[in-house]
This record gives C-alpha cells, sequence and structure tokens, in this order.
C-alpha cells in the first residue's frame, strides 16, 4: 500500500487542523509553515478537502481554513480514499471477491491479498484523526524534507524497502 505525497499531505495539514480545533480558521500560509508543506500544493489539496465537506473555508482578515466536522469524525480512510483512491494494495474488496470465486486456482492466494486489504482497512477505517493529533502536545522541532525523498510511503513488508517499489 502506497500514500501519495499529496495524501501525506493532506493528512498532515488535517492533523494540524485537528490540533486547532474549535480554535478559529487557521491561513493555508500558517498551515504550509508549521506543516512545512509547500504552499500552492497545499491550496490544491484543502480545495479537494471542501468540496468532500471535511473542511470549510472561512473569507476575511481572520479566514482560512477549519475541520468542518470534528476530529473524531474524521476517519484517516476517508482522507485517503479521497485523496488516492482504494486503500487496498492488491485492489478493491469486490475485484478480490470476484477473484475468488472464479480463480480456483488461485483462490487461497486472493484470500490472502483480501484479508490484508480488509485489516488495512479496519485500521483505517477506526483511526480518526482525534485518535493522531494530539492537541495538549508542543509542536515538535522538525527537520527541513530532502528533496530526494521518496514521493510516496510504501507499505514495509519484513522490515525492508526496495527502492523500485517507491
Amino acid at each position: 500500500m502506497k500514500i501519495s505525497q499529496k495524501g501525506l499531505y493532506a493528512l498532515q495539514a488535517m492533523m494540524m487542523l485537528a490540533r486547532h480545533y474549535n480554535q478559529g480558521a487557521i491561513r493555508i500560509r500558517d498551515i504550509a509553515y508549521e506543516e512545512e508543506l509547500p504552499e500552492k500544493f497545499l491550496e490544491l489539496i484543502l480545495l479537494e478537502l471542501k468540496n468532500a465537506r471535511m473542511v470549510e473555508s472561512v473569507r476575511g482578515a481572520k479566514g482560512g481554513y477549519q475541520l468542518r466536522r470534528a476530529p473524531a469524525d474524521i476517519h484517516l480512510s476517508e482522507i485517503i480514499r479521497l485523496i488516492d483512491g482504494p486503500l487496498a494494495p492488491f485492489g478493491d474488496a469486490e475485484q478480490l471477491r470476484s477473484l475468488i470465486d472464479r480463480d480456483a486456482e488461485h483462490r487461497a492466494l486472493y484470500k490472502v491479498f483480501l484479508d490484508v486489504r480488509d485489516a488495512a482497512a479496519k485500521i483505517l477505517d477506526s483511526t480518526s484523526l482525534a485518535d493522531i493529533a494530539n492537541p495538549t502536545s508542543s509542536p515538535k522541532q522538525k527537520s527541513r524534507r530532502k528533496k530526494s525523498e521518496a514521493s510516496a510511503l510504501p507499505m514495509l513488508m519484513h522490515g525492508n524497502v526496495s527502492r523500485t517499489e517507491q
């Protein structure tokens, strides 16, 4: 399973908005600065989140973005599905069930893939922004990202990540 850089930025922005929930709107510039995200790219991401009714924009001098719902009501799976599509590294659940039904020779393999998909979905469906955005902790010192960093977060298998998988 991979989360794109766009997906990662969306999760980081939403976590920041969760930390500041009920404190008013936050300017894009402030989100970008605090989370070390590219401002122009963040604008596009926030527009997409706004169109999905996860955030709302506030105009004016105290304008910016804020969560539309409580952090406990926004799950990671919802954000990832919006930005990156299906959660599954092996296709969606219906595709896998179809393969299980019609390909008897490889049925056991597809059942394992479905179990992996279901486990990942269960974790992401049950984890909310409130679970991961601790509003009581102070922001940690962040180091600047290197341009050479991978553009996606790979799923780690047996602790090894091949550069070709990224």
